[in-house]
């Protein structure tokens, strides 16, 4: 063996380590980020997680699956109540209040037009004349706004921001968009839970209101052998003489009519048995 071939041979030489891949290269990265968002983003269940905390967690993933993000926020539009808005950093949370207090943005566009909204140099945007300047001196420069479409209509978008200028390509446009369309079906069941939820906790508390109401009447009928319309009416004389709700003024007679009935009970009153 020659002192060559016992130093080795660069062609011979085995390392436990592998060689880089000459055809992986930063869009294979790219894809694979996007697949590891779908699956996490397939994971996600709207029975555990409540509204705002699945549209954090689609924001954080939105960071992850798009190139060039430093932040990501979700707005849910909500015709019932307020809009529900998330964030992944504190300073999307700022560039998202500018954008809310002035009523003009990219989100704001994209959600009224349905269409994807991209910038390089926010500062310098003819689009938001009066948003863009404010974020620039933020120095956030970049943005991709995406709607959440739905065969329903669009929910809401998906704001990506970044610090540097042009950060958002061709590419990362079209991976927002394969990346949104999940995004907008995961946000949507989260909408319909959250608003299923919301309905059946109302009718709950409008059974209990109703019961309060006629246990009222009852003790009322009780008291003064009037009738069930006679006692409805004084209760709904009370509630605009005191000026609060009518279920207020029931809930107030049957907590007034069980307090004294546990005193009778505590004095050993015979007519409280």
């Amino acid at each position: 063996m020659t002192p060559e071939s016992a130093a080795g041979d660069p062609a011979e030489r085995r390392d436990d380590a592998e060689p880089p891949d000459p055809d992986v290269g930063p869009a294979d990265q790219v894809d694979e980020d996007l697949l590891t968002s779908l699956d996490a983003l397939a994971r996600l269940s709207s029975f555990r997680l409540s509204l705002e905390d699945l549209l954090s967690q689609v924001a954080a993933f939105a960071v992850q699956a798009i190139p060039g993000a430093d932040g990501a926020g979700l707005t849910l539009l909500e015709s019932d109540r307020a809009d529900t808005i998330v964030k992944s950093a504190p300073f999307v949370a700022e560039v998202d209040a500018i954008q809310y207090s002035l009523g003009e943005g990219p989100c704001i566009s994209a959600a009224a037009t349905g269409l994807v909204m991209r910038s390089g140099s926010l500062g310098g945007d003819a689009r938001w004349p009066r948003f863009g300047p404010r974020v620039g001196r933020l120095g956030v420069h970049s943005v991709l706004s995406l709607p959440l479409q739905t065969p329903d209509g669009v929910l809401g978008a998906m704001n990506v921001y970044a610090h540097a200028k042009e950060a958002f390509d061709n590419r990362a446009e079209r991976v927002g968009q394969l990346f949104s369309v999940p995004a907008a079906i995961a946000v949507q069941n989260a909408q319909i839970l959250a608003q299923t939820q919301r309905l059946a906790a109302k009718f709950q508390a409008a059974l209990t209101n109703r019961t309060d109401v006629d246990r009222a009447i009852g003790i009322l009928m009780a008291r003064s052998g009037i009738t069930a319309d006679e006692a409805f009416d004084r209760l709904r004389t009370l509630s605009q003489h005191e000026h609060v709700k009518l279920i207020a003024v029931a809930s107030g007679i049957v907590e007034t009519a069980v307090r004294r009935a546990r005193t009778r009970r505590a004095d050993g009153d015979p007519a409280s048995e």
